[in-house]
């Protein structure tokens, strides 16, 4: 029996302190529609943070899991697990690349991939192996992945930071051949095809060609974080793709088990081969429940045509988003609605944290990132009425609010 669930959510006295939560405790779902225990209706267009890719309940996601689960949740990497071996094939087929490597998360994932780059560093002969990051970029909390994060406002009270980190603008070819002019210990260069949590800020087509051809021309690794705008968001199953490159690193997570946690480290030849036996490892990565998701996510998504409909139903619901803030976007108090697929953010002139409370009041689930950003990565299922759908609620609320904060 299950044990029925509070009609508030209760202020816990046993729960660490670090997430800023609204006061609603969900239930239920369907599809992009979410039920909080009051029974008040949303519509989910933060999709668990680009996580729940087909929604909630799948008709076919949901009875493979079950049956997953009468069949083996856990055993451990000491022995072959047929779903990883055919979750690996699926993910070097879509991406052009050669090898795989699991985890549970994205920060695990990208922590892999700073370990990868070291070693392919060490492995040289460099001693002190350097790596370019970003600006504004986000990699996760571990002490590593938070060094490698351009946000100071995660790094503080954690120092001192990792060192062999080069930070710089983005899409700025020139900043780049700059800062690693005559340095001998760079190895690698890490960034997001798509920026997230800093903004949903999109790395340029030509810039993502031009920094393929250094880090070939320079025998560095290019690493590239798909873990929140890969797996179909943007239309394409790895952003990078529309750019006609290939990394030689791919962290992945999010989207990859549609909320079972996955997370993944796909590699190409100059990098495949760099992890020995004992090298790295994970004692939840690979498990035969989160590799079963990932197989049915990626067969799904193929069967329903997601990767088209993130394209189509992304581009109509940016193009509305457009329409209906013309006025704010012409005044400036909007700055501009940007991303692709569906990843999207809306700029504002100013702090708009209070809008995630706002838009939840009126039965709408997003996000604000970076201060002023509202963004939206919902399920890669939303239609074209969800996206109206979207607009009717959200652009109201952001004209009021930039009136009343003006």
């Amino acid at each position: 029996m299950t044990a029925a669930l509070p009609s508030t959510p209760p202020a816990s006295p046993h729960v660490m302190n670090t997430y800023g939560r609204l006061p609603i405790a969900l239930s239920h779902g369907q599809g992009c529609r979410v039920w909080d225990t009051n029974g008040k209706e949303y519509l989910d267009a933060l999709g668990g943070i680009a996580v729940n890719t087909l929604g909630h309940n799948h008709p076919k996601l949901v009875p493979a899991l079950q049956h997953q689960l009468t069949q083996l949740i856990h055993t451990s990497n000491y022995y072959h697990i047929p779903h990883q071996e055919a979750l690996a094939a699926k993910l070097v087929e879509l991406s052009g690349m050669t090898n795989v490597f699991f985890c549970s998360t994205g920060l695990e994932a990208n922590e892999a991939a700073l370990k990868l780059a070291r070693k392919f560093g060490h492995d040289k002969g460099i001693e002190r192996p350097e790596v370019v990051v970003y600006e504004r970029a986000f990699h996760g909390r571990s002490i590593a992945t938070l060094s490698a994060t351009g946000n100071p406002k995660v790094q503080a009270g954690f120092g001192p930071l990792v060192e062999g980190f080069i930070r710089v603008p983005i899409n700025n070819i020139d900043a780049l051949k700059a800062a690693t002019a005559n340095n001998p210990n760079v190895v690698a260069v890490f960034f997001e095809a798509i920026q997230g949590e800093g903004g949903v800020n999109p790395m340029d087509k030509d810039y993502l060609r031009d920094v393929r051809a250094l880090c070939d021309a320079q025998d560095w690794l290019l690493m590239i974080d798909e873990v929140q705008c890969g797996m179909g968001r943007t239309g394409k199953w790895f952003a990078h793709q529309w750019a006609g490159i290939v990394p030689d690193v791919m962290p992945l997570a999010k989207g990859l088990g549609s909320g079972v946690p996955v997370g993944a480290v796909v590699a190409g030849p100059k990098a495949a081969h760099i992890f020995a036996p004992g090298n790295h490892g994970s004692t939840f990565g690979g498990n035969p429940l989160s590799m079963r998701a990932g197989v049915e996510t990626i067969r799904i998504m193929e069967e329903d045509c997601l990767l088209s409909n993130a394209a189509n139903v992304g581009a109509y619901l940016k193009a509305a988003l457009q329409n209906a803030l013309a006025a704010e976007l012409t005044s400036g108090t909007v700055k501009e609605v940007r991303g692709q697929g569906l990843m999207l953010g809306i700029d504002l002139s100013r702090p708009c944290g209070e809008l995630v409370q706002i838009c939840a009041n009126n039965g709408l689930l997003v996000s604000v990132t970076a201060d002023s950003v509202v963004r939206m990565v919902p399920p890669l299922i939303l239609s074209m009425q969800e996206a109206d759908e979207i607009v009717r609620i959200l652009c109201p609320l952001i004209k009021t609010f930039l009136s009343a904060s003006a």
